[in-house]
């Protein structure tokens, strides 16, 4: 079932070109990371998803074809930091949380519970630290069960306690098969925690899919050698490398289809070239979107 699909999505800001085009679909039970740096477009794409601000052009639906209150009710979402009262306890925050959404106050210690601050819903707001006041947060956004959680850079500010706390709630909310899509511009916690990404750059789209898919890629080799300079010609004249690039006095090499490190190194030490080290790097999400990031995007006009 698609839960979100929209359809070249345009918002701007005088000369800013905030959001360009964007097209995406998000699918049930899947955790969809928006990644980017700082001005990539990701806040506002939430911002027009949940109508706090109106897009310029292109059109989204939730749900094969809602829009406005109806879809919102069955949506949770956390775009700015909620407002707590931080002289009340976390129960008569989330009190009024539910009186605001029509909701029994007898979600409460279900909720409470699920996020792990049982033992503090009677301890003033005031005295969380920073992780548990954003867990409450989550909190609130679940009081009524909603479908889906819309979740705009949850991990700032925190510590890597914090974090860890964040991610691990998460993880435990998307076991139960709801639909999350996060923003965020940390690629550790897309890479741990979503399914499915999106990477964003200036507004446009430069990569969508599977996490999995994405990170899949060709092996990076790391060599040294105390005799620099032999290795260097070596591995222009072989034919198993693909392509390297040297890094003062580190080789990082990209290994023909088929050719494995062991190959290369028998054949490295055949020409007299001994290695002071041979490591094999896995692809990361991080590479990819360096990757990307540094090419330039910028629609032509």
């Amino acid at each position: 079932m698609i839960i979100l699909e929209t359809d070249s999505l345009d918002k701007s800001y005088g000369l800013v070109h905030a959001v360009n085009h964007l097209s995406l679909k998000v699918e049930s039970g899947q955790v969809y990371g928006i990644l980017g740096p700082n001005g990539s477009g990701k806040t506002t794409t939430l911002s027009m998803l949940m109508g706090i601000i109106r897009p310029d052009g292109g059109t989204y639906r939730w749900f094969g074809d809602q829009r406005g209150p109806a879809a919102n009710r069955r949506i949770g979402a956390l775009i700015e930091t909620p407002n707590f009262y931080p002289y009340l306890s976390l129960e008569q925050n989330l009190k009024i949380v539910c009186r605001i959404k029509g909701i029994d106050e007898k979600d409460i210690q279900r909720v409470i519970k699920l996020v792990g601050l049982y033992e503090r819903w009677r301890s003033k707001y005031q005295t969380l630290s920073l992780g548990m006041k954003q867990r409450l947060a989550l909190g609130s956004l679940l009081l009524g069960d909603p479908e889906v959680l819309v979740l705009d850079e949850v991990a700032n500010g925190l510590d890597p306690e914090g974090i860890a706390e964040v991610r691990t709630l998460i993880r435990q909310v998307a076991s139960t098969g709801k639909t999350i899509i996060l923003a965020s511009h940390i690629l550790d916690e897309v890479e741990k925690v979503c399914t499915h990404v999106v990477i964003l750059k200036k507004g446009v789209k430069l990569a969508e899919g599977e996490v999995d898919s994405l990170i899949k890629g060709k092996e990076i080799i790391i060599l040294t050698s105390e005799d620099s300079r032999q290795l260097d010609l070596a591995l222009a004249d072989s034919s198993a490398v693909e392509s390297f690039t040297r890094k003062g006095e580190d080789f990082e090499v990209i290994l023909n289809s088929g050719i494995k490190p062991v190959d290369l190194s028998r054949e490295l030490i055949g020409k007299g070239i001994v290695l002071n080290r041979l490591e094999v790097r896995k692809n990361s999400l991080e590479d990819q979107f360096l990757e990307l990031v540094k090419q330039d995007n910028t629609p032509k006009p």
